[in-house]
């Protein structure tokens, strides 16, 4: 136990928060990507069209090619008659103009004729060999879309910094887009420590545990917009701390699971302070007390408890903002008014992420410990708990931050 240091000065929440902000800069790096491994991803210049969409002026419905002129009048008791010339399909080029008196029949999305400005639609004709009735006049554009209808060419139709959604990347596709300038993934390590961890499918010995906070963690980061990589389980070794942190140099965060607290065999804060700064050990919360940030060379170094709510529950609270930020993506997250429906006992002093399970507008209690995984599988999100707070009542109203 002579290894063990408490901590001394505790920062709070809302300060360890923001100085993870200030600290994580949307990523500068670009690449380019193919078209169908654009979603998600962000935009890094305006996209200006080269050419109209569709392109050329097509028909909107089934039904037949005419002159507008040609169908005032027509009723169901006095249609009028025209002479059908033929039919077009959608991807052919009309060989024919249509003349005074004539139509021809047209799919959606065939290509309009020279000669025709309208459709008039199957359901208001009938046909005798070529002779086709028309019920209901049409008036000139009626039924149909121009060569620029959609997309008109010189505009800019995407603009720089926008998420590339479904819809926004079938804008690319149909100005031909094949790849797709975008800003690069956050790139996030993550460093699990201690020999008390076993990979999952390897053997578990007695007194180990099977490493969970690399799973959820990545998880949880890769749907924030981050590049990450789960590396092999680290001892708790000085020398084998620096050896991780040396070889992360390419990354924007290091993340390591456990070795951030005070025991003799957390290293965590006495291998940053020799290599880099630390910017903060120690926070006022409750789970997540040991959480560390430092910074080695350009690499942000996160420490986060080795239990896994705490570990969990600190990434969703203090670090998938950060991920977010550098990511250029909008930190949303949904929450849910609900009540109370027991008693909550908190910790003076300590700002508290408390776990709970929303049932038709009641949260309960969901936290059992901070080792416990089921504290955040059988939760729906998190309230935030002041620092200051002893306790909250029964049928108290809280925010659900949702998981």
């Amino acid at each position: 136990m002579t290894g063990m240091k408490p901590f001394r000065d505790l920062i709070t929440f809302e300060e360890a928060l923001k100085i993870i902000l200030e600290n994580s800069q949307p990523v500068s790096r670009t690449e380019t990507v193919e078209l169908e491994d654009s979603a998600g991803r962000v935009l890094v210049n305006d996209v200006t069209a080269s050419r109209n969409v569709p392109g050329f002026s097509r028909a909107a419905m089934d039904g037949y090619a005419v002159r507008a002129r040609d169908t005032f009048g027509a009723s169901r008791t006095a249609p009028k008659t025209l002479n059908n010339m033929g039919q077009i399909f959608t991807g052919e080029a009309p060989n024919v103009t249509v003349e005074n008196g004539q139509c021809i029949q047209i799919a959606t999305g065939a290509p309009m004729p020279e000669g025709a400005d309208s459709v008039v639609m199957v359901e208001e004709t009938a046909h005798e060999n070529d002779s086709i009735m028309i019920f209901k006049p049409v008036y000139p554009g009626a039924n149909m879309s121009s060569h620029d209808s959609d997309i008109s060419k010189g505009t800019v139709v995407l603009k720089a910094g926008i998420i590339l959604d479904p819809p926004r990347i079938g804008v690319l596709a149909a100005l031909g887009f094949e790849k797709v300038d975008v800003y690069g993934k956050p790139k996030v390590g993550i460093y699990p420590t201690g020999s008390e961890i076993a990979k999952p499918g390897d053997e578990l010995k007695f007194g180990m545990v099977y490493d969970i906070n690399s799973y959820t963690l990545a998880s949880l980061l890769e749907k924030a917009g981050a590049e990450v990589i789960i590396h092999p389980i680290v001892k708790d070794t000085e020398d084998a701390l620096v050896k991780c942190i040396q070889g992360a140099s390419q990354d924007d965060y290091a993340v390591f699971s456990g070795g951030s607290s005070v025991g003799e065999r957390d290293l965590l804060s006495s291998v940053v302070e020799k290599l880099g700064t630390i910017l903060f050990h120690g926070i006022a919360l409750k789970p997540g007390k040991p959480t560390l940030l430092g910074k080695v060379g350009e690499t942000m170094i996160l420490g986060l408890p080795g239990y896994p709510t705490s570990c969990l529950t600190n990434a969703y609270a203090l670090f998938l903002p950060a991920v977010k930020k550098m990511a250029r993506l909008p930190n949303e997250i949904n929450q849910v008014n609900a009540q109370l429906a027991e008693r909550v006992v908190s910790t003076i002093g300590r700002h508290h992420l408390y776990t709970v399970r929303l049932e038709n507008g009641l949260a309960y209690p969901a936290f059992k410990e901070s080792g416990a995984i089921t504290s955040m599988s059988n939760a729906s999100g998190w309230i935030d708990i002041p620092q200051n707070t002893e306790f909250l009542e029964k049928g108290t109203r809280v925010v659900v931050n949702m998981f």
